[in-house]
């Protein structure tokens, strides 16, 4: 298996901002509460045992492959993918291919959603270059039915949402443990900002509906001083104590050279 790797600017703007990382666990704690394949994560009980810290450690994930060196980077993929099938032996079948493109369709989608709200929109360019990154990526996990182009992928991602998202009974399992996890008015605010930062689709199915200060708030965010770590002051409110840690420790992790 081979990665091939150059440095994609846009991808170490979004992995090493403390308000993007923030952004991402927002969007994509929605998406996996309604995806189909939600049980795996209950079987395994990464997930709902520890959401926030789980979700720590898909960026971790993402770090260690978009910026360590190839030979890591691969040992990275090749530790997940023997997690997986570890996993699906002890289930007694596989995880549907579907499922995986999910993922990493989320990982590329909330990318570009949390580079637009703290950083601003992205160029087609920068869109492109993103998209390269995060396919290798799948890739080299062996992924099946990959998009091949920005256009296809966008395609894939519309049906994707129209077909592999339901509200479950898990759904609202997973929701009462974020709830449990951040506490009630931290968890209030979450629903806030997914309700703002979610595709439509997901926003449907989930019964989300944006309100206008926060659709503002989201908007206006980019222009606010301090780069992609404006609310660092506010980090031990936004989150418990332990996961404003693993945050600021992310986020050193690219400013100290200290990914791997």
């Amino acid at each position: 298996m081979t990665l091939v790797k150059e440095v994609c600017p846009v991808a170490q703007r979004i992995w090493q901002s403390p308000d993007a990382i923030m952004l991402f666990f927002a969007g994509g704690a929605a998406e996996f509460a309604a995806i189909k394949a939600v049980d795996w994560l209950f079987f395994t009980g990464a997930l709902p045992d520890d959401p926030v810290g789980r979700f720590f450690e898909t960026v971790r994930f993402a770090q260690r492959v978009f910026y360590s060196d190839p030979a890591q980077a691969v040992k990275t993929i090749q530790t997940i993918n023997r997690i997986h099938r570890q996993v699906e032996a002890d289930r007694g079948y596989v995880i549907p291919p579907w499922a995986y493109r999910d993922v990493l369709f989320i990982i590329l989608d909330y990318g570009e959603r949390a580079h637009t709200v703290v950083y601003g929109p992205l160029s087609m360019a920068e869109r492109v270059a993103y998209f390269e990154a995060v396919l290798a990526l799948g890739q080299a996990m062996e992924l099946a039915d990959l998009p091949a182009t920005y256009a296809d992928y966008q395609a894939q991602r519309h049906q994707q949402l129209i077909d592999d998202y339901a509200h479950t009974p898990l759904t609202d399992e997973l929701f009462t443990r974020y709830r449990v996890a951040l506490g009630p008015w931290r968890y209030w605010l979450l629903r806030r900002v997914q309700a703002c930062l979610v595709p439509d689709e997901v926003r449907t199915v989930l019964a989300l509906e944006p309100e206008w200060l926060t659709k503002l708030f989201l908007r206006m965010y980019r222009h606010l001083p301090g780069g992609g770590n404006k609310l660092r002051w506010l980090h031990s409110i936004l989150l418990p104590r332990s996961y404003t840690k693993q945050l600021r420790t992310l986020a050193m992790a690219y400013t100290t050279g200290l990914v791997g």
